[in-house]
């Protein structure tokens, strides 16, 4: 028999049985691809890690990330719950390093001065996709025009991975949305469409929810993917102010009772958007053991 211990981390909060949790195999050496999707998809959460020695020079680690229906090429709270992982096991020194993933290198930051410590992402990329009429969109999440926000675009952003980002007119709107994803994919036919990220602004930032039921995960309680190309979406559209150090939070998963604090910084080079940070906290929760049979 084959046995491989495993982690679970609540991410994105500094209190158990909130923000979004996330499995993390710190030694799945001898797992194929196809058992590290069966797993993904027997643990059910929105993602699995799985942490690999790296293979890049000035890398740490390389982290393989899998939603119960894929493997993805970059994540926020595997990436932040991966690096806590890392170093609450003392795998990793608490300082500043470099996680491999399919999208390319991570670097990531640690702000050592709380406990728990914050842990901080560099978004890979940014770029805006194609925007949709706003209305379809907002029928497809059971909602009306009415409940937009203004003339703020619905439109695509991504950082590895694309999101739709619905802008509401309210919280309470955020919370009334429910996603009919064959309305939706009709609405943008797009990639995008299969990840809706709804918002409206707050004094802090957004309240938000996101869903992705076409990658197996019906509504994440913390996607810290999609904070990245949100803050630039703020920015883009003046909902923040668009200079070096603005910081915002996107306070997600309260409607799944587990609520969830993103915090995001604004990176700029020479005037322009360079990259978003992204950063949170981790509890760890569960230590476990997965037992397979023999190859």
């Amino acid at each position: 028999m084959r046995r491989f211990a495993y982690v679970v981390v609540d991410v994105f909060t500094e209190v158990p049985f909130a923000g979004n949790p996330l499995a993390v195999f710190l030694e799945p050496q001898g797992l194929s691809s196809a058992e590290m999707q069966a797993l993904a998809r027997e643990l059910n959460l929105s993602e699995t890690a799985f942490v690999f020695p790296p293979e890049r020079a000035g890398s740490a680690a390389r982290v393989r990330i899998f939603t119960p229906r894929a493997e993805i090429p970059f994540a926020g709270h595997p990436t932040i719950g991966s690096a806590f992982a890392l170093v609450d096991a003392g795998r990793l020194p608490a300082s500043d390093f470099v996680l491999e993933e399919n999208v390319g290198p991570i670097a990531i930051r640690l702000e050592r001065a709380r406990d728990p410590f914050i842990a901080w992402l560099r978004t890979p990329p940014l770029s805006f996709g194609g925007r949709f009429e706003g209305p379809a969109c907002a029928q497809a999440l059971g909602l009306t025009e009415d409940d937009l926000l203004g003339d703020y675009p619905v439109e695509a952003v991504s950082a590895g991975n694309p999101f739709l980002y619905v802008p509401l007119r309210d919280p309470a709107t955020v919370d009334r949305a429910a996603l009919e994803p064959a309305a939706m994919r009709r609405a943008t036919v797009d990639p995008a469409g299969d990840a809706v990220f709804v918002f409206a602004p707050t004094a802090e930032g957004v309240y938000a929810r996101m869903f992705a039921p076409a990658l197996g995960v019906a509504e994440d309680p913390a996607t810290g993917s999609a904070t990245g190309p949100l803050g630039a979406y703020l920015a883009k559209y003046g909902l923040i102010a668009n200079t070096d150090g603005t910081r915002f939070r996107n306070e997600q998963g309260v409607k799944m009772q587990r609520r969830s604090l993103i915090q995001g910084i604004l990176r700029m080079r020479d005037g322009t958007l360079e990259t978003v940070e992204v950063g949170g906290s981790a509890v760890r929760v569960i230590e476990a053991t997965v037992t397979l049979a023999d190859r």
